[in-house]
Protein backbone atom coordinates (compact mmCIF):
# COMPACT_ATOMS: atom_id res chain seq x y z
CA UNK A 1 0.00 0.00 0.00
CA UNK A 2 2.82 2.08 0.82
CA UNK A 3 4.81 1.26 -2.45
CA UNK A 4 1.44 2.46 -4.63
CA UNK A 5 1.05 5.71 -2.40
CA UNK A 6 5.16 6.88 -3.19
CA UNK A 7 4.18 5.60 -6.69
CA UNK A 8 1.53 7.89 -7.26
CA UNK A 9 3.39 10.83 -5.29
CA UNK A 10 6.41 9.87 -7.72
CA UNK A 11 4.10 10.44 -10.71
CA UNK A 12 2.26 14.01 -9.67
CA UNK A 13 5.84 14.80 -8.98
CA UNK A 14 6.32 14.22 -12.59
CA UNK A 15 3.72 15.89 -13.73
CA UNK A 16 4.18 18.90 -11.74
CA UNK A 17 7.94 18.63 -12.77
CA UNK A 18 6.58 18.94 -16.56
CA UNK A 19 4.30 21.59 -16.53
CA UNK A 20 6.87 23.25 -14.65
CA UNK A 21 9.02 23.31 -17.81
CA UNK A 22 6.67 23.83 -20.53
CA UNK A 23 5.74 27.00 -18.29
CA UNK A 24 9.51 28.22 -18.08
CA UNK A 25 10.30 27.48 -21.94
CA UNK A 26 6.78 29.45 -22.69
CA UNK A 27 8.06 32.47 -20.19
CA UNK A 28 11.41 32.33 -22.51
CA UNK A 29 9.84 32.67 -25.42
CA UNK A 30 7.85 35.94 -24.78
CA UNK A 31 10.55 38.97 -25.23
CA UNK A 32 9.81 42.54 -24.21
CA UNK A 33 9.96 44.73 -26.88
CA UNK A 34 9.22 42.39 -29.85
CA UNK A 35 5.81 42.23 -31.62
CA UNK A 36 3.70 39.06 -31.18
CA UNK A 37 0.15 38.23 -32.15
CA UNK A 38 -2.68 37.24 -29.51
CA UNK A 39 -6.30 36.77 -29.48
CA UNK A 40 -9.26 38.82 -27.75
CA UNK A 41 -10.46 36.94 -24.78
CA UNK A 42 -12.83 39.69 -23.35
CA UNK A 43 -13.61 43.33 -23.82
CA UNK A 44 -14.51 45.52 -21.00
CA UNK A 45 -14.41 48.75 -19.98
CA UNK A 46 -12.11 49.98 -22.55
CA UNK A 47 -9.88 47.83 -22.19
CA UNK A 48 -9.02 44.96 -24.69
CA UNK A 49 -7.73 42.12 -23.07
CA UNK A 50 -5.36 39.89 -24.99
CA UNK A 51 -4.17 36.28 -24.38
CA UNK A 52 -0.70 35.78 -25.84
CA UNK A 53 0.16 32.04 -24.46
CA UNK A 54 1.92 34.26 -20.99
CA UNK A 55 0.61 33.65 -17.17
CA UNK A 56 -1.90 36.19 -17.53
CA UNK A 57 -3.35 37.98 -20.55
CA UNK A 58 -2.57 41.66 -21.27
CA UNK A 59 -4.65 44.68 -21.34
CA UNK A 60 -4.73 47.00 -24.48
CA UNK A 61 -6.89 50.43 -24.50
CA UNK A 62 -9.37 50.07 -26.88
CA UNK A 63 -8.79 53.58 -28.33
CA UNK A 64 -5.18 52.15 -30.11
CA UNK A 65 -7.35 49.76 -32.25
CA UNK A 66 -8.21 52.12 -35.53
CA UNK A 67 -11.70 50.65 -35.74
CA UNK A 68 -12.70 49.68 -32.41
CA UNK A 69 -15.97 49.73 -32.98
CA UNK A 70 -15.08 46.57 -35.10
CA UNK A 71 -13.52 44.56 -32.19
CA UNK A 72 -14.92 41.18 -30.70
CA UNK A 73 -13.53 38.13 -28.33
CA UNK A 74 -11.41 35.84 -30.94
CA UNK A 75 -10.51 38.02 -33.28
CA UNK A 76 -6.29 37.99 -33.72
CA UNK A 77 -4.49 41.44 -33.17
CA UNK A 78 -0.83 41.78 -33.29
CA UNK A 79 0.40 43.93 -30.12
CA UNK A 80 3.90 44.69 -28.88
CA UNK A 81 5.28 43.76 -25.55
CA UNK A 82 6.14 46.12 -23.83
CA UNK A 83 6.63 44.73 -20.48
CA UNK A 84 5.92 40.84 -19.12
CA UNK A 85 5.11 42.29 -15.47
CA UNK A 86 4.44 45.79 -13.85
CA UNK A 87 4.34 46.70 -10.13
CA UNK A 88 1.37 44.58 -9.61
CA UNK A 89 2.51 41.61 -12.14
CA UNK A 90 0.37 42.20 -14.85
CA UNK A 91 1.67 42.16 -18.69
CA UNK A 92 1.63 45.18 -20.28
CA UNK A 93 1.14 45.19 -23.83
CA UNK A 94 0.57 48.21 -26.69
CA UNK A 95 -1.48 47.87 -30.22
CA UNK A 96 -0.30 51.13 -31.21
CA UNK A 97 3.68 50.14 -30.71
CA UNK A 98 3.34 46.82 -32.49
CA UNK A 99 1.45 49.14 -35.94
CA UNK A 100 4.32 51.60 -35.23
CA UNK A 101 6.99 48.73 -35.31
CA UNK A 102 4.96 46.85 -38.41
CA UNK A 103 5.02 50.59 -39.95
CA UNK A 104 9.16 51.11 -39.45
CA UNK A 105 9.59 47.96 -40.85
CA UNK A 106 7.51 48.23 -43.82
CA UNK A 107 9.14 52.19 -44.30
CA UNK A 108 12.67 50.53 -44.11
CA UNK A 109 11.33 48.12 -46.59
CA UNK A 110 10.08 50.59 -49.03
CA UNK A 111 13.40 53.06 -48.33
CA UNK A 112 15.59 50.06 -49.66
CA UNK A 113 13.69 49.13 -52.24
CA UNK A 114 13.31 53.05 -53.67
CA UNK A 115 9.60 52.67 -53.58
CA UNK A 116 7.21 55.73 -53.22
CA UNK A 117 4.83 55.76 -50.37
CA UNK A 118 1.51 57.82 -49.64
CA UNK A 119 0.11 59.90 -46.53
CA UNK A 120 -1.35 62.52 -45.44
CA UNK A 121 -0.31 65.60 -44.73
CA UNK A 122 -1.47 66.24 -41.14
CA UNK A 123 -0.06 69.53 -40.07
CA UNK A 124 2.69 72.01 -40.53
CA UNK A 125 5.47 72.65 -38.49
CA UNK A 126 8.44 75.05 -38.63
CA UNK A 127 10.24 74.16 -42.28
CA UNK A 128 7.87 72.42 -43.37
CA UNK A 129 4.60 69.43 -42.63
CA UNK A 130 4.22 66.48 -40.44
CA UNK A 131 3.09 63.73 -42.54
CA UNK A 132 1.82 60.61 -41.41
CA UNK A 133 3.04 57.57 -43.80
CA UNK A 134 2.10 54.97 -41.29
CA UNK A 135 4.31 56.65 -38.88
CA UNK A 136 4.78 60.64 -38.86
CA UNK A 137 7.31 61.65 -41.00
CA UNK A 138 9.36 65.15 -41.71
CA UNK A 139 8.04 66.94 -45.03
CA UNK A 140 9.93 69.88 -46.03
CA UNK A 141 8.21 72.73 -47.74
CA UNK A 142 10.87 73.06 -50.83
CA UNK A 143 9.83 69.42 -51.01
CA UNK A 144 6.08 70.06 -51.49
CA UNK A 145 5.70 70.81 -54.81
CA UNK A 146 8.06 71.62 -58.17
CA UNK A 147 7.71 75.01 -57.75
CA UNK A 148 7.51 77.56 -55.10
CA UNK A 149 4.29 77.20 -53.38
CA UNK A 150 2.28 80.82 -52.47
CA UNK A 151 0.33 79.67 -49.46
CA UNK A 152 1.48 76.35 -47.99
CA UNK A 153 -1.20 75.55 -45.60
CA UNK A 154 -3.58 74.16 -48.49
CA UNK A 155 -1.48 71.29 -48.60
CA UNK A 156 -3.02 70.55 -45.11
CA UNK A 157 -5.41 67.24 -45.52
CA UNK A 158 -3.72 66.90 -48.88
CA UNK A 159 -3.31 62.62 -49.64
CA UNK A 160 0.26 62.14 -51.36
CA UNK A 161 2.66 60.07 -52.75
CA UNK A 162 6.32 60.50 -51.17
CA UNK A 163 9.84 59.30 -51.97
CA UNK A 164 11.91 58.42 -48.48
CA UNK A 165 15.03 60.78 -48.82
CA UNK A 166 16.39 60.22 -45.27
CA UNK A 167 16.14 57.52 -42.72
CA UNK A 168 17.26 58.20 -38.82
CA UNK A 169 17.47 54.78 -37.31
CA UNK A 170 18.30 55.03 -34.10
CA UNK A 171 15.60 57.75 -33.65
CA UNK A 172 13.32 56.71 -36.32
CA UNK A 173 13.12 59.54 -38.21
CA UNK A 174 11.86 59.86 -41.10
CA UNK A 175 12.34 62.24 -44.17
CA UNK A 176 9.92 62.02 -47.16
CA UNK A 177 9.28 64.31 -50.69
CA UNK A 178 6.52 64.72 -52.77
CA UNK A 179 8.74 66.58 -55.20
CA UNK A 180 11.05 63.90 -55.92
CA UNK A 181 8.28 61.82 -56.65
CA UNK A 182 7.04 64.11 -59.22
CA UNK A 183 10.16 64.85 -61.14
CA UNK A 184 10.67 60.51 -61.09
CA UNK A 185 7.05 60.38 -62.70
CA UNK A 186 7.66 63.19 -64.69
CA UNK A 187 10.86 62.27 -66.12
CA UNK A 188 9.02 58.41 -66.84
CA UNK A 189 5.95 60.48 -68.38
CA UNK A 190 8.98 62.71 -70.71
CA UNK A 191 10.56 59.59 -72.08
CA UNK A 192 7.32 58.22 -73.05
CA UNK A 193 5.74 61.07 -74.13
CA UNK A 194 8.93 61.62 -76.60
CA UNK A 195 8.39 58.44 -77.68
CA UNK A 196 4.86 58.88 -78.58
CA UNK A 197 4.43 62.23 -79.61
CA UNK A 198 4.11 63.19 -83.60
CA UNK A 199 3.96 66.67 -85.14
CA UNK A 200 0.16 67.38 -86.37
CA UNK A 201 -1.10 65.41 -84.17
CA UNK A 202 -3.49 66.83 -81.08
CA UNK A 203 -2.73 66.55 -77.63
CA UNK A 204 -4.78 67.45 -74.44
CA UNK A 205 -2.72 69.26 -71.58
CA UNK A 206 -3.02 71.87 -68.87
CA UNK A 207 -2.16 75.09 -68.75
CA UNK A 208 0.67 75.36 -66.05
CA UNK A 209 1.87 79.17 -66.59
CA UNK A 210 1.15 81.95 -68.35
CA UNK A 211 3.73 84.81 -69.59
CA UNK A 212 3.74 87.95 -71.69
CA UNK A 213 5.26 85.56 -74.44
CA UNK A 214 2.36 82.89 -74.29
CA UNK A 215 1.60 79.71 -72.17
CA UNK A 216 3.30 76.79 -70.73
CA UNK A 217 1.27 73.84 -71.12
CA UNK A 218 2.06 70.49 -69.12
CA UNK A 219 1.01 67.57 -71.14
CA UNK A 220 1.62 65.01 -68.85
CA UNK A 221 5.39 64.84 -68.59
CA UNK A 222 6.53 67.97 -69.99
CA UNK A 223 5.71 71.31 -70.81
CA UNK A 224 5.40 72.70 -74.50
CA UNK A 225 5.09 76.69 -75.26
CA UNK A 226 2.21 77.45 -76.90
CA UNK A 227 3.67 81.04 -78.42
CA UNK A 228 0.95 83.93 -78.41
CA UNK A 229 0.96 83.96 -81.70
CA UNK A 230 -0.51 80.76 -81.94
CA UNK A 231 -3.43 81.03 -79.50
CA UNK A 232 -5.73 82.94 -81.31
CA UNK A 233 -5.53 84.07 -85.24
CA UNK A 234 -7.18 86.90 -83.90
CA UNK A 235 -5.21 89.66 -82.09
CA UNK A 236 -4.43 89.60 -78.27
CA UNK A 237 -2.70 91.49 -76.03
CA UNK A 238 -1.70 88.96 -73.31
CA UNK A 239 -2.65 84.35 -73.25
CA UNK A 240 -5.01 85.70 -69.89
CA UNK A 241 -6.93 86.84 -72.37
CA UNK A 242 -8.34 83.24 -73.71
CA UNK A 243 -6.29 81.03 -70.96
CA UNK A 244 -6.50 80.73 -67.59
CA UNK A 245 -3.86 78.29 -65.35
CA UNK A 246 -5.32 75.32 -64.75
CA UNK A 247 -7.68 75.04 -67.71
CA UNK A 248 -7.63 72.09 -69.75
CA UNK A 249 -6.98 72.57 -73.23
CA UNK A 250 -6.52 70.55 -76.39
CA UNK A 251 -3.87 71.80 -78.78
CA UNK A 252 -2.20 70.56 -81.80
CA UNK A 253 1.68 69.87 -81.99
CA UNK A 254 3.84 71.83 -84.25
CA UNK A 255 7.49 71.30 -84.24
CA UNK A 256 9.69 69.02 -81.76
CA UNK A 257 13.26 69.62 -80.75
CA UNK A 258 13.83 66.27 -79.41
CA UNK A 259 17.39 67.11 -78.37
CA UNK A 260 16.76 69.86 -76.55
CA UNK A 261 13.37 68.13 -75.14
CA UNK A 262 11.58 71.28 -76.04
CA UNK A 263 7.99 70.66 -77.63
CA UNK A 264 5.97 73.84 -79.86
CA UNK A 265 2.21 73.79 -79.58
CA UNK A 266 -0.93 75.61 -81.39
CA UNK A 267 -4.32 76.78 -80.54
CA UNK A 268 -5.42 78.22 -83.18
CA UNK A 269 -4.03 75.52 -85.80
CA UNK A 270 -7.21 73.71 -84.43
CA UNK A 271 -9.73 76.15 -86.68
CA UNK A 272 -9.19 77.04 -90.08
CA UNK A 273 -6.98 79.82 -91.63
CA UNK A 274 -9.48 82.27 -91.86
CA UNK A 275 -7.20 84.28 -94.37
CA UNK A 276 -7.69 81.09 -96.76
CA UNK A 277 -11.40 82.51 -98.20
CA UNK A 278 -10.63 86.06 -97.20
CA UNK A 279 -10.49 86.46 -101.47
CA UNK A 280 -14.08 85.64 -101.81
CA UNK A 281 -15.78 87.10 -98.31
CA UNK A 282 -14.05 90.60 -98.49
CA UNK A 283 -13.42 91.99 -102.42
CA UNK A 284 -12.76 95.21 -102.81
CA UNK A 285 -15.75 97.30 -102.95
CA UNK A 286 -17.09 95.44 -99.90
CA UNK A 287 -18.70 97.67 -97.23
CA UNK A 288 -18.27 96.25 -93.70
CA UNK A 289 -18.45 96.72 -89.86
CA UNK A 290 -16.05 95.78 -87.47
CA UNK A 291 -14.36 97.13 -84.18
CA UNK A 292 -11.12 99.39 -83.68
CA UNK A 293 -8.65 96.96 -81.92
CA UNK A 294 -5.52 99.33 -82.24
CA UNK A 295 -5.19 102.77 -83.10
CA UNK A 296 -1.18 103.97 -84.15
CA UNK A 297 0.02 107.33 -85.40
CA UNK A 298 -0.72 106.25 -89.41
CA UNK A 299 -3.77 104.85 -89.11
CA UNK A 300 -6.35 101.98 -87.36
CA UNK A 301 -6.86 98.56 -87.15
CA UNK A 302 -9.80 97.54 -87.53
CA UNK A 303 -11.25 93.54 -86.78
CA UNK A 304 -13.28 92.32 -89.53
CA UNK A 305 -13.45 88.79 -87.69
CA UNK A 306 -11.13 86.92 -85.50
CA UNK A 307 -7.73 86.56 -87.38
CA UNK A 308 -8.69 89.27 -89.70
CA UNK A 309 -8.20 92.99 -89.63
CA UNK A 310 -7.95 96.03 -92.00
CA UNK A 311 -6.38 99.29 -92.25
CA UNK A 312 -7.81 102.23 -92.28
CA UNK A 313 -5.12 104.57 -93.50
CA UNK A 314 -5.31 108.15 -91.85
CA UNK A 315 -5.48 109.22 -95.29
CA UNK A 316 -8.62 107.78 -95.68
CA UNK A 317 -10.86 109.11 -92.65
CA UNK A 318 -11.53 112.49 -94.24
CA UNK A 319 -12.13 113.99 -98.13
CA UNK A 320 -11.51 117.46 -96.50
CA UNK A 321 -10.79 117.18 -92.31
CA UNK A 322 -6.83 116.96 -92.29
CA UNK A 323 -6.91 114.31 -89.37
CA UNK A 324 -3.49 114.86 -86.84
CA UNK A 325 -4.37 111.24 -84.85
CA UNK A 326 -6.94 108.41 -85.78
CA UNK A 327 -7.37 109.22 -81.74
CA UNK A 328 -9.52 112.66 -82.40
CA UNK A 329 -12.12 110.98 -84.48
CA UNK A 330 -12.40 107.39 -83.00
CA UNK A 331 -11.44 105.23 -79.89
CA UNK A 332 -10.77 101.76 -79.30
CA UNK A 333 -13.28 99.14 -78.90
CA UNK A 334 -15.87 101.21 -81.01
CA UNK A 335 -17.77 99.56 -83.96
CA UNK A 336 -16.91 101.55 -86.88
CA UNK A 337 -18.11 101.17 -90.99
CA UNK A 338 -15.78 101.08 -93.63
CA UNK A 339 -15.37 100.43 -97.68
CA UNK A 340 -12.74 98.05 -98.56
CA UNK A 341 -10.86 99.63 -101.55
CA UNK A 342 -7.64 96.80 -101.32
CA UNK A 343 -7.00 93.05 -100.42
CA UNK A 344 -3.86 91.85 -100.59
CA UNK A 345 -4.37 88.03 -99.43
CA UNK A 346 -0.28 87.23 -100.02
CA UNK A 347 0.75 89.91 -97.29
CA UNK A 348 -2.59 89.31 -95.11
CA UNK A 349 -3.16 93.21 -95.37
CA UNK A 350 -6.95 94.68 -96.32
CA UNK A 351 -6.83 98.46 -96.69
CA UNK A 352 -9.99 100.47 -95.41
CA UNK A 353 -11.44 103.64 -95.99
CA UNK A 354 -14.21 105.20 -93.94
CA UNK A 355 -14.66 108.35 -96.69
CA UNK A 356 -15.24 106.58 -99.86
CA UNK A 357 -18.74 105.75 -98.44
CA UNK A 358 -19.52 108.88 -99.47
CA UNK A 359 -18.59 110.91 -102.71
CA UNK A 360 -15.69 112.49 -102.83
CA UNK A 361 -16.39 115.99 -102.53
CA UNK A 362 -13.81 117.67 -104.39
CA UNK A 363 -15.46 116.09 -107.33
CA UNK A 364 -18.35 117.70 -106.99
CA UNK A 365 -16.75 121.15 -105.99
CA UNK A 366 -15.01 120.91 -109.81
CA UNK A 367 -19.03 120.98 -110.66
CA UNK A 368 -20.11 122.84 -108.52
CA UNK A 369 -17.45 125.77 -108.40
CA UNK A 370 -16.68 126.55 -111.82
CA UNK A 371 -13.84 129.30 -112.67
CA UNK A 372 -15.44 132.93 -112.97
CA UNK A 373 -18.21 132.19 -110.92
CA UNK A 374 -19.09 134.69 -107.82
CA UNK A 375 -19.57 132.50 -104.61
CA UNK A 376 -20.30 133.28 -100.91
CA UNK A 377 -17.93 132.09 -98.09
CA UNK A 378 -16.56 132.67 -94.66
CA UNK A 379 -12.91 134.00 -93.74
CA UNK A 380 -11.98 131.03 -91.55
CA UNK A 381 -8.27 131.65 -91.25
CA UNK A 382 -5.71 134.68 -92.17
CA UNK A 383 -2.32 133.65 -92.44
CA UNK A 384 1.02 136.05 -94.09
CA UNK A 385 -0.10 134.84 -97.59
CA UNK A 386 -3.50 135.29 -98.04
CA UNK A 387 -6.90 134.11 -96.46
CA UNK A 388 -8.72 130.91 -96.52
CA UNK A 389 -12.45 130.98 -97.14
CA UNK A 390 -14.86 127.97 -96.68
CA UNK A 391 -17.22 127.77 -99.08
CA UNK A 392 -19.43 124.65 -97.97
CA UNK A 393 -18.50 121.95 -94.96
CA UNK A 394 -14.92 120.58 -95.48
CA UNK A 395 -14.50 122.55 -98.64
CA UNK A 396 -12.04 125.69 -98.49
CA UNK A 397 -10.47 128.19 -101.08
CA UNK A 398 -7.39 130.04 -100.57
CA UNK A 399 -7.41 134.21 -101.32
CA UNK A 400 -3.55 134.89 -102.14
CA UNK A 401 -2.62 137.91 -101.02
CA UNK A 402 -2.28 138.88 -104.64
CA UNK A 403 -5.78 138.88 -105.32
CA UNK A 404 -7.09 140.61 -102.44
CA UNK A 405 -6.80 144.13 -103.77
CA UNK A 406 -5.60 145.66 -107.22
CA UNK A 407 -3.40 147.58 -105.31
CA UNK A 408 -0.45 146.99 -102.54
CA UNK A 409 -1.88 145.39 -99.55
CA UNK A 410 0.88 144.75 -96.34
CA UNK A 411 -0.95 141.76 -94.82
CA UNK A 412 -4.24 140.07 -95.69
CA UNK A 413 -5.53 141.25 -92.35
CA UNK A 414 -5.67 144.94 -93.54
CA UNK A 415 -7.85 143.98 -96.06
CA UNK A 416 -9.94 140.91 -94.04
CA UNK A 417 -11.31 140.11 -90.50
CA UNK A 418 -11.81 136.59 -89.40
CA UNK A 419 -15.14 134.71 -89.46
CA UNK A 420 -16.43 138.22 -91.89
CA UNK A 421 -18.83 136.70 -94.83
CA UNK A 422 -17.64 137.72 -98.16
CA UNK A 423 -18.28 137.41 -101.91
CA UNK A 424 -15.56 135.82 -103.66
CA UNK A 425 -14.43 135.05 -108.08
CA UNK A 426 -13.57 131.22 -108.42
CA UNK A 427 -10.41 131.25 -110.21
CA UNK A 428 -9.37 127.60 -109.93
CA UNK A 429 -10.34 124.40 -108.98
CA UNK A 430 -7.42 121.50 -108.56
CA UNK A 431 -9.51 117.67 -107.45
CA UNK A 432 -5.99 116.00 -107.45
CA UNK A 433 -4.31 118.21 -104.74
CA UNK A 434 -8.11 119.54 -103.34
CA UNK A 435 -6.98 123.27 -103.61
CA UNK A 436 -9.76 126.26 -104.65
CA UNK A 437 -8.04 129.31 -105.36
CA UNK A 438 -10.06 132.24 -105.06
CA UNK A 439 -9.82 136.21 -105.92
CA UNK A 440 -11.57 139.42 -104.25
CA UNK A 441 -10.32 141.91 -106.21
CA UNK A 442 -11.56 140.44 -109.42
CA UNK A 443 -15.01 141.01 -108.90
CA UNK A 444 -13.95 144.92 -109.25
CA UNK A 445 -12.88 146.01 -112.72
CA UNK A 446 -8.73 146.17 -112.78
CA UNK A 447 -8.16 150.35 -112.18
CA UNK A 448 -4.69 149.52 -114.04
CA UNK A 449 -6.34 148.30 -117.09
CA UNK A 450 -6.27 151.37 -119.70
CA UNK A 451 -4.75 153.71 -117.04
CA UNK A 452 -3.12 155.80 -119.63
CA UNK A 453 -6.10 156.95 -121.20
CA UNK A 454 -7.25 158.40 -117.95
CA UNK A 455 -4.29 159.59 -116.58
CA UNK A 456 -1.38 161.37 -118.28
CA UNK A 457 1.76 162.57 -117.15
CA UNK A 458 1.31 166.47 -116.03
CA UNK A 459 -2.36 165.73 -115.04
CA UNK A 460 -3.14 167.13 -111.54
CA UNK A 461 -4.55 164.82 -109.37
CA UNK A 462 -6.36 164.96 -106.15
CA UNK A 463 -6.91 161.98 -103.39
CA UNK A 464 -6.62 161.35 -99.68
CA UNK A 465 -3.58 160.53 -97.74
CA UNK A 466 -3.81 156.45 -97.23
CA UNK A 467 -0.23 155.67 -95.45
CA UNK A 468 2.72 158.01 -94.69
CA UNK A 469 6.53 156.97 -94.25
CA UNK A 470 10.15 158.31 -94.20
CA UNK A 471 10.22 158.10 -97.88
CA UNK A 472 6.78 160.00 -98.72
CA UNK A 473 3.10 159.41 -98.57
CA UNK A 474 0.91 157.32 -100.42
CA UNK A 475 -2.35 158.98 -101.84
CA UNK A 476 -5.86 156.66 -102.65
CA UNK A 477 -6.57 158.19 -106.35
CA UNK A 478 -9.33 155.62 -106.88
CA UNK A 479 -10.48 152.11 -105.16
CA UNK A 480 -7.39 150.03 -105.82
CA UNK A 481 -5.11 152.81 -107.44
CA UNK A 482 -2.39 154.63 -105.22
CA UNK A 483 0.05 157.62 -106.50
CA UNK A 484 2.83 157.76 -104.64
CA UNK A 485 4.69 161.63 -103.44
CA UNK A 486 7.97 161.18 -102.30
CA UNK A 487 9.68 163.24 -99.50
CA UNK A 488 11.54 165.69 -101.47
CA UNK A 489 8.19 166.81 -103.54
CA UNK A 490 5.92 167.14 -100.65
CA UNK A 491 6.37 170.78 -100.66
CA UNK A 492 7.37 174.06 -103.35
CA UNK A 493 10.85 175.23 -103.36
CA UNK A 494 11.95 177.37 -100.28
CA UNK A 495 10.02 175.01 -97.95
CA UNK A 496 10.30 172.22 -95.73
CA UNK A 497 7.94 169.40 -95.22
CA UNK A 498 7.93 165.97 -94.16
CA UNK A 499 5.46 163.01 -94.18
CA UNK A 500 4.65 162.95 -90.67
CA UNK A 501 3.10 167.04 -91.78
CA UNK A 502 0.48 165.25 -93.22
CA UNK A 503 -2.30 163.47 -91.84
CA UNK A 504 -4.02 160.00 -92.65
CA UNK A 505 -7.80 160.91 -95.12
CA UNK A 506 -6.22 164.84 -95.85
CA UNK A 507 -7.25 165.81 -99.39
CA UNK A 508 -4.61 166.23 -101.14
CA UNK A 509 -3.40 167.58 -105.14
CA UNK A 510 -1.04 166.76 -107.12
CA UNK A 511 1.09 166.40 -110.53
CA UNK A 512 1.69 163.31 -112.41
CA UNK A 513 5.24 163.13 -112.77
CA UNK A 514 5.93 159.72 -113.55
CA UNK A 515 3.24 156.79 -114.66
CA UNK A 516 4.94 153.17 -115.44
CA UNK A 517 1.17 150.63 -115.55
CA UNK A 518 3.30 148.00 -116.09
CA UNK A 519 4.83 148.17 -112.61
CA UNK A 520 1.60 149.76 -111.36
CA UNK A 521 3.71 153.33 -110.13
CA UNK A 522 2.64 156.70 -110.24
CA UNK A 523 4.59 159.17 -109.29
CA UNK A 524 3.27 162.69 -107.86
CA UNK A 525 4.36 165.94 -106.96
CA UNK A 526 2.88 168.30 -104.84
CA UNK A 527 5.76 170.85 -105.42
CA UNK A 528 5.06 170.66 -109.11
CA UNK A 529 1.30 171.31 -108.63
CA UNK A 530 2.01 174.07 -106.35
CA UNK A 531 4.75 175.72 -108.47
CA UNK A 532 2.41 175.71 -111.84
CA UNK A 533 0.88 179.34 -112.69
CA UNK A 534 -2.77 179.61 -112.09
Amino acid sequence: MKKLEKLGQDEGNLERDKLAKIYEETLKGIIEGEVVKGRIVKIYKGEVYVDIGYKSEGAVNINEFPEPQALKVGDEVNVYIESKEDEHGNLILSKLQADQSKNWQAILEIAKEEREINGKISRMVRGGFMADVGMEAFLPASQVALRPVKNLADFVGKQLNFKIVKIDRKRKNVVVSHRKWLEENREKGRTQLLKEIKVGETRKGRVKNLTDFGAFIDLGGMDGLLHITDITWGRISHPSEVLAVGEDVEVVILDLDLERNRVSLGLKQKTPNPWDAIGQKYPPGTKIKGKVVNLVDYGAFVELEEGVEGLIHISEMSWTERIEHPSKIMNVGEIVEAAVINLDKGSRKISLSIKQLEADPWVVAKEKYQPQTKVKGTVKNIVDYGAFVELDEGITGLIHITDLSWGRVAHPKDVLNKDEEIEVMILEVNVENKRISLGLKQLTPNPWEKISERIQIGDNVSGQVKKTSSFGIYVELEKDLEGFVPSEELAPEGEKKSASDFEIGEEITANVIELIPEKKEIKLSIKKYLGIPK
